[in-house]
């Protein structure tokens, strides 16, 4: 009955991820399975059932080109363009284009790990930009074009070592790859009239 009851209950609905809650179902798995204890391995399967999505924070120049690439991902649910990883709150697009509030132009990524993962985001990530240019893409040039990803949690850091590192080996790039990997603090969402800018354009 328990084992029932924990594979009908989802709090995805409510927008609920205790980590308490997830190390609770957990233990009580690892009870009725007799499993070995691999907290690494159970935590993000429990993670996953329970919330069903997880979120990543990409900045690679301008933020409209990236949004309308992810959203055509199969397994991306949401794309919403914004900033992040600078010191001013609740920025403008005009104070962020200054270059003087540290913001970087990001999207914000919301996917279901079951059908995409975060190494294939990141996959796709290094080969739609180029990494090897420090506050540049094209004409864009500014700190707030730089090439970054946000991780939400050591696991993201460490996969994103490891992709830009096979990025590296596979000599895709002529230059060296100088992405910085930095933790996630806030993300603001840009003005309505940049989410889904390219289709609007399209229409």
């Amino acid at each position: 009955m328990i084992l029932k009851a924990l594979c009908t209950f989802r709090i995805r609905d409510l927008n609920l991820c205790s980590i308490a809650i997830t190390i609770f179902v957990v233990m009580i798995l690892k009870q009725l399975t007799g499993c070995p204890w691999n907290r690494g391995l159970y935590y993000r399967r429990v993670r996953l059932y329970l919330c069903g999505s997880e979120i990543a924070t990409l900045g690679e120049g301008c933020f409209w080109c990236l949004e309308a690439i992810f959203n055509e991902l199969q397994g991306v649910k949401k794309v919403v363009s914004g900033y992040s990883g600078g010191t001013v709150p609740n920025p403008s697009y005009q104070e962020v284009c200054t270059g003087a509030t540290g913001h970087a132009e990001v999207v914000r990524i919301t996917f279901d790990p079951l059908i995409i993962s975060f190494s294939e985001l990141l996959e796709v990530f290094f080969t739609i930009h180029d990494p090897t240019t420090l506050n540049r893409q094209g004409a864009d040039v500014g700190t707030q074009y730089r090439s970054v990803i946000f991780y939400h949690t050591p696991e993201q850091r460490e996969i994103a070592k490891e992709v830009m590192a096979k990025i590296e080996k596979a000599k895709i790039w002529d230059a060296p790859v100088i992405t910085e990997i930095t933790a996630f603090k806030t993300f603001y969402p840009a003005e309505k009239y940049h989410q889904k800018y390219l289709s609007y354009l399209s229409l």
